[in-house]
C-alpha cells in the first residue's frame, strides 16, 4: 500500500504533525546462515529492520507480513512469525519525520527464519537491503534497532519474552 491512503496517512490529513501513537511491527528476518535483514531508509539514510505500522481492522501479525513484503519482496507466513519483543518506551520510540511528523511506536518484535522470494527493496522506503551478522550491524543504525537487536540476544539467553 505505501504511505499516501494508509491509515496513518488519514490521521494525518486530520491532525497534522501532533505526535500519534502508533501500534506496528518490525521483524528480525534471520537466514540460514543467522544473519538478520537490515535496511537503509530512503528518507534519513539509517539502517532498520523492516517495520511498519498496523492498518484498520489488522494486528501486530498483518503488519509484520505486509511490511516485509512491501519493503523488501520477500513473504513471510503468518505461523512463521515467533514474537520475542515489545518496544514501547517513549523516549527510544518516539520518532519524528524529515517532514516533521511525530510518532510515539509502540511495537511487537517478530523474528522469522523461513520465507519466501526475491530480496527486491522497496525504492519508495529502501535504498538498499542484506543480510548481515547481528553483532556487527551498518551504520548508521536507526537507536530503536539497535536495542532491538540486544532484546533478542536476552530472549535467548533468557528464553523469555523481552519488553521496553
Amino acid at each position: 500500500m505505501g504511505y499516501a491512503g494508509s491509515y496513518i496517512w488519514s490521521l494525518r490529513q486530520r491532525v497534522g504533525s501532533r505526535k500519534l501513537l502508533v501500534p506496528g511491527a518490525q521483524v528480525l528476518l534471520l537466514d540460514g546462515e543467522g544473519r538478520g535483514l537490515f535496511q537503509q531508509r530512503v528518507d534519513t539514510g539509517v539502517w532498520e529492520l523492516p517495520a511498519g505500522s498496523c492498518e484498520e481492522d489488522g494486528d501486530f501479525a498483518d503488519a509484520a507480513v505486509r511490511e516485509l513484503l512491501e519493503e523488501t519482496g520477500l513473504r513471510v507466513a503468518r505461523e512463521d512469525l515467533e514474537a520475542f519483543a515489545s518496544l514501547s518506551d517513549p523516549g527510544l520510540h518516539t520518532v519524528t519525520y524529515p517532514n516533521g511528523d511525530v510518532t510515539h511506536c509502540f511495537a511487537l518484535c517478530f523474528v522469522a527464519r523461513r520465507w519466501s522470494g526475491m530480496l527486491a527493496p522497496g525504492a519508495d522506503e529502501v535504498r538498499q537491503a542484506r543480510f548481515l551478522p547481528l553483532d556487527a550491524p551498518p551504520e548508521p543504525l536507526h537507536p530503536p534497532t539497535a536495542v532491538v537487536l540486544s532484546l533478542f540476544e536476552r530472549f535467548l539467553t533468557e528464553g523469555r519474552f523481552q519488553a521496553r
